[in-house]
């Protein structure tokens, strides 16, 4: 006989509590951009304030058309949000949620022996 570690009802209990289907699909398309080392170090910027593409052009030595991309996928997931200022495009994190994420992602990885 298998070595069961919870009764039935608590196993159950804590699986009606997992997020739904497209919760879980959304969760892992924002671990998935997180990947990419361009668009993490965009939202890791973006914790100091906002930034215009010129400005991420010039602290992370990519083009434009890379940054552009990066962006357009943060967007997507709503992980960063655009505003127009005149001639200018400034971009913000979506909210602090993200801003946690970003920074509690970092904390773990500095505790982490390598």
């Amino acid at each position: 006989m298998p070595h069961v570690c919870m009764d039935e009802a608590s196993i159950k209990a804590i699986t009606n509590s997992l997020p739904s289907e497209n919760v879980l699909n959304h969760i892992c398309q924002i671990f998935g951009a997180l990947q990419c080392p361009t668009r993490l170090q965009i939202l890791l910027l973006l914790q100091h304030g906002p930034l215009c593409v010129t400005d991420f052009e010039n602290a992370l030595k990519q083009s434009q058309s890379a940054i552009s991309h990066s962006l357009r996928i943060l967007r997507h997931l709503d992980l960063v949000r655009a505003k127009r200022e005149g001639r200018f495009t400034l971009y913000n994190l979506a909210d602090e949620h993200v801003s946690i994420l970003i920074e509690m992602c970092q904390q773990h990885a500095k505790e982490v022996k390598h």
